[in-house]
């Protein structure tokens, strides 16, 4: 049953260059600053809600109709949002889903953030292709430019992946070959992923160094999702190198580009991003085009790869930019995109199989 208070009352977003949008204040009653990026999804709000890169950022949803079968117990991504703040042109206050427990608004008052709708999303979305990265704040008020450029400089001071990641060690049994998962901001999906092919996984903080990695004694390892500046993790880099050279590694996301970091690579933020369940991308050794789900505002540099370690092994199709690598001699590979999807098609999900693949090509080899 829905809950009499609906609505705050009136919102606003302002830029950092000074345009103010008006709408409606729906979820909690507080101010929402961050990055104001775009998702072009037609489903997965409840996924984005949840999904820990969207760490300290706005999301603009290009769909028009945003909560029309409300929010279910399954589909969460994590069990608190990282999100600053939604931005929609119409929230659907009566949803319709058998699944359903509660509106997007209710969630939304229940977890702490705000969301305003009634706003045109696509001058929204126009902005940020044409001006690349925008900061904006949602607030009961308009602001000065001066404020949202002081809330800026205190948003870039933090350490988002610190925030998202898992705290102490944590075990999941499984029958199968044992996944050390390092935790950079990692969704839900991806961990249901390995246990559903049997894998035992150790979930572990994003700091956990070589020797402790080590200690685990895992058939793999794999860097997981998460949000933020990759170059920020600069520091954990080579412990991270000596533990990848000595396990069959999987790296999805900020986990792909820190992978290429720790081979003296470098990133560089897009204009606007890649974020969405449609997203083309090809694989050069077959030129096989799948649709992936995509969740990310960096890239890996080509330019800058050490070619003596790393290939490229996908493309974007729209942009050209850096979607998979491989090592040259080591089973260690990466995505940017996500084959576990959530949202978004699953049409790379046999990524999970060739990363079990390897380890038991190793594993057999360890045994021989």
């Amino acid at each position: 049953m829905s809950r009499e208070k609906k609505e705050i009352g009136v919102g606003y977003l302002t830029l950092e260059s000074g345009e103010v949008f008006t709408g409606t204040l729906y979820g909690a009653p507080i101010t929402g600053f961050g990055e104001v990026v775009f998702h072009t999804g037609m489903t997965g709000y409840q996924e984005v809600m949840t999904d820990p890169s969207f760490a300290g950022q706005i999301v603009t949803f290009t769909y028009p109709l945003i909560g029309n079968y409300g929010i279910n117990e399954r589909d969460y991504e994590a069990a608190q949002p990282a999100l600053t703040g939604m931005i929609v042109s119409e929230l659907c206050l009566e949803p319709s889903h058998y699944e359903s427990t509660k509106t997007l608004a209710e969630a939304a008052e229940d977890f702490g953030f705000p969301i305003l709708a009634g706003i045109d999303t696509r001058t929204i979305t126009k902005r940020v292709r044409q001006n690349g990265p925008v900061f904006g704040v949602m607030s009961d008020h308009p602001l000065a430019v001066e404020e949202v450029v002081a809330m800026r400089y205190k948003h870039a001071k933090k350490s988002l992946v610190a925030n998202v990641s898992s705290q102490q060690v944590e075990r999941h049994p499984g029958a199968g070959e044992h996944v050390v998962l390092v935790d950079l901001g990692m969704k839900q999906s991806i961990l249901d992923s390995l246990l559903e092919m049997g894998c035992r996984v150790t979930v572990v903080p994003f700091d956990t160094n070589f020797a402790q990695i080590k200690a685990l004694q895992p058939d793999g390892l794999m860097f997981s999702n998460g949000p933020g500046d990759p170059e920020h993790l600069l520091a954990y880099c080579s412990e991270w190198r000596k533990a990848v050279e000595q396990y069959p590694t999987l790296g999805i996301c900020l986990g792909h580009q820190v992978l290429a970091l720790m081979y003296g690579g470098k990133t560089e933020k897009l204009a606007y991003g890649h974020r969405g369940s449609n997203h083309p991308v090809k694989e050069l050794m077959t030129g096989k085009v799948y649709l992936t789900s995509q969740n990310h505002g960096y890239v890996v540099k080509e330019e800058a790869l050490d070619k003596r370690y790393l290939a490229v092994s996908y493309r974007n199709v729209n942009d050209g930019s850096v979607e998979g690598l491989r090592h040259l001699s080591l089973p260690v590979f990466s995505v940017q995109f996500h084959p576990e999807a959530h949202p978004g098609p699953s049409d790379t999900s046999h990524i999970f199989h060739q990363f079990l693949q390897s380890m038991r090509v190793v594993g057999a080899k360890n045994y021989a």
